[in-house]
């Protein structure tokens, strides 16, 4: 990845969707579990292999940063955030990926100058926890082969994946209606600034809107500590209000 990725790219190279939605071959699963699939996608939907999201949102690095972003994320794991913030009143642009199995930051003051660059296998460690909780985003990868479903309540599920050779076990809380509440999980980080290892992540899914068959979550609060006193403190990091998502 030593040239900087485009949105185009990723978007344009991601495969046709191939099939749509059947509600009657997820009948075997926990009712709460076809409940959430049934709220998320309509009968006959395209199972779609990416979705293209626009955002805006706020991000914190010491005080809370204005952004916005667009966003690329297919059911083979590729992901690619694009965004533009002002830190401190300076603007900063720059990129998260997952591209070709290898997880890269990259970040730039006016553009030009050198912020942030990180990578290695932490970094796509970590980068592959991100694409596993947003699939919410893109419920189609819930519909591919390997994931499992459990209901330990009426109000929960579990949803196991396993996404280019890193686990991860999603608990999502549901309304009676099936939309989601929260979603927590254990994700590879170092929100400490100090070794890498695993630690509580999620958040408050607070509304949503329907594209193209889709009901997926549009306004959340997400970070680190999930589930704890130090989520609100100094976990949350990342407000996102998703404007409009494009399925294919």
């Amino acid at each position: 990845m030593n040239q900087a990725p485009t949105l185009e790219t990723l978007w344009d190279s991601a495969p046709a969707s191939s099939g749509a939605f059947d509600p009657a071959v997820y009948a075997h699963l926990p009712e709460p579990a076809r409940r959430y699939l049934n709220h998320a996608m309509a009968p006959g939907t395209p199972l779609a292999s990416a979705v293209r999201l626009r955002m805006h949102g706020e991000f914190r690095r010491g005080g809370w940063a204005p952004f916005t972003a667009e966003q690329v994320i297919r059911c083979d794991g590729e992901m690619l955030w694009r965004a533009s913030m002002r830190l401190g009143g300076l603007p900063v642009s720059g990129f998260d990926a997952l591209l070709h199995g290898e997880g890269r930051m990259q970040w730039r003051l006016f553009g030009l100058i050198p912020l942030v660059f990180a990578e290695g296998p932490d970094v796509t460690r970590s980068a592959v926890g991100r694409v596993e909780g947003e699939s919410l985003w893109l419920p189609s990868l819930l519909c591919t082969q390997g994931v499992t479903w459990a209901a330990p309540d009426p109000e929960h599920i579990r949803v196991g994946l396993n996404l280019l050779g890193e686990p991860a076990d999603l608990t999502l809380g549901l309304t009676d209606g099936g939309a989601v509440r929260s979603v927590s999980y254990e994700r590879w980080g170092n929100p400490e600034g100090g070794a890498f290892h695993y630690g509580g992540f999620g958040g408050w899914a607070e509304e949503e809107r329907t594209f193209g068959g889709y009901t997926i979550p549009t306004r959340l609060r997400i970070g680190w500590h999930f589930g704890t006193d130090r989520f609100e403190s100094e976990g949350e990091f990342f407000r996102v209000t998703i404007d409009h998502a494009e399925f294919r």
